[in-house]
């Protein structure tokens, strides 16, 4: 059957929806019940298939598990005869290994979970529909420019005016494409942040990433001048980044990965190489996904998934690392106790050369001072000493926390001589090591010279 591509904005778009069970299939269609599209339903694949040879179908959702026929294999039909019908996967499973067949053979749009969000439905199935149109009005546009440019060739000989004429309009045109596929890769970009900003939803807000991951990235991209091209794969890679955790339990993605069972932990290695394979079918995504398959190697080589050492380490995975353990050691992923920007950044600065590019470390460092207010590392007047180091006449520049989260001094306490010794004594009671911000008083700082 040859597909037909709507015409005008305005004609509706059909959908078709397939599971085996009436019952997902009536909730469906009560959801969708008032929304601009003509719905047609099928309770199995040979029927979804009857219907598409009868039908010029816009987008299909079908449950990934079905007798005789199961979804990924009836997705990956229809992207044979039917290349521009939008394809989405609708699954109750954490089944990885149908997804992935899905994504790869099927070339699916999305995947959607059950049960599902109503809201989170109705604008994946809106931002489908919306980008196959985008789509096919490119295709709409290159279509009108191959026929422009044939007329003016049959021109050629006698109408040189109009010939002008002619290819003054075509490269209105062609400005017009180029502008249209600049928006498109930007949409891509908007999308894989709304997408990041909905798989969030799986996580209490205390422990959501991502967005501030992206921002971070952002930030640095602009601040050194990064190209177009660079930003944006690294802004994706920022996005999606843990897209490969969300067939994990609720506990395992809240859980710091220093406390993460063997078999855990295995399953944990594995999520940079999960993430790779689901997005590397998507053209756009490639380079990104290069970025997030190598952004949890170390720069001594101790990492995974392909244990990379140095600068055999892409650039942006190494940026990433940096950005996502900054975020996640401030969330509790990392280690058990979660720490404040500041004591982040110790951390990272003391396995600089070790776990990340010593030089690229202090160059992270001033990016988060210039994007955080509450970064007081790269002041030049606040030293990070330990208890043994720090002196009457002192002042905190943060407040000290111990390591079960309790705070025992506000920022702005002047020290004096029995608190240091307290602060010794408990710290060997907790058997800990704090990491004391402080400023130095001139006074203080001439007599420790002399």
């Amino acid at each position: 059957m040859e597909e037909q591509l709507p015409t005008t904005l305005n004609d509706k778009s059909k959908v078709l929806l397939v599971d085996d069970e009436e019952s997902i299939l009536n909730s469906l269609r009560r959801l969708l019940r008032g929304q601009p599209y003509e719905l047609l339903l099928a309770t199995s694949g040979a029927q979804a298939l009857e219907i598409m040879e009868q039908h010029s179908i816009d987008l299909v959702m079908t449950d990934a598990r079905m007798p005789n026929m199961d979804g990924a294999t009836l997705l990956a039909r229809i992207h044979q005869l039917y290349p521009t019908t939008t394809r989405i996967l609708l699954t109750g499973y954490a089944d990885m290994p149908t997804i992935i067949k899905a994504i790869n053979d099927g070339k699916i749009h999305r995947y959607i979970s059950k049960p599902w969000n109503d809201e989170e439905m109705l604008l994946t199935l809106r931002q489908a529909l919306a980008h196959q149109h985008s789509e096919r009005e490119r295709q709409r546009l290159e279509q009108l420019t191959r026929l422009q440019n044939d007329q003016l060739k049959s021109l050629n000989i006698t109408l040189e005016k109009h010939v002008a004429a002619r290819t003054a309009e075509l490269q209105q045109t062609a400005d017009m494409l180029d502008l249209a596929y600049e928006e498109l890769k930007h949409s891509y970009v908007t999308g894989t942040e709304v997408f990041s900003l909905l798989a969030n939803l799986r996580l209490p807000p205390a422990k959501q990433t991502n967005r501030q991951i992206i921002e971070l990235v952002r930030v640095y991209c602009k601040l050194h001048g990064l190209d177009e091209g660079t930003s944006r794969d690294l802004t994706m890679a920022a996005a999606l980044y843990n897209i490969g955790k969300l067939s994990w339990t609720d506990s395992m993605m809240t859980a710091p990965a220093d406390l993460l069972h063997h078999s855990d932990r295995e399953r944990y290695r594995g999520y940079p190489k999960q993430s790779e394979s689901l997005l590397m079918t998507l053209d756009p995504m490639k380079d990104a996904a290069r970025l997030i398959l190598h952004h949890q190697e170390r720069w001594d080589g101790s990492g995974f998934p392909d244990r990379l050492k140095g600068e055999a380490i892409p650039f942006g995975s190494r940026l990433l690392k940096l950005a996502v353990d900054f975020i996640e050691l401030q969330r509790g992923l990392i280690l058990e106790r979660q720490m404040n920007s500041d004591e982040a950044l110790v951390y990272i600065r003391s396995y600089a050369g070790r776990l990340y590019d010593p030089e690229l470390v202090e160059d992270f460092i001033q990016v988060c001072a210039a994007y955080l207010s509450d970064v007081s590392l790269a002041d030049p007047s606040v030293k990070v000493l330990t208890t043994r180091e720090v002196t009457a006449g002192m002042i905190l520049a943060r407040n000290l926390n111990a390591d079960n989260g309790m705070l025992l001094l506000n920022a702005g306490k002047v020290l004096n001589g029995p608190l240091v010794e307290k602060l010794i004594a408990f710290e060997a009671m907790e058997g800990a090591k704090y990491s004391i911000f402080v400023k130095v008083p001139e006074d203080v700082a001439v007599l420790e010279a002399s």
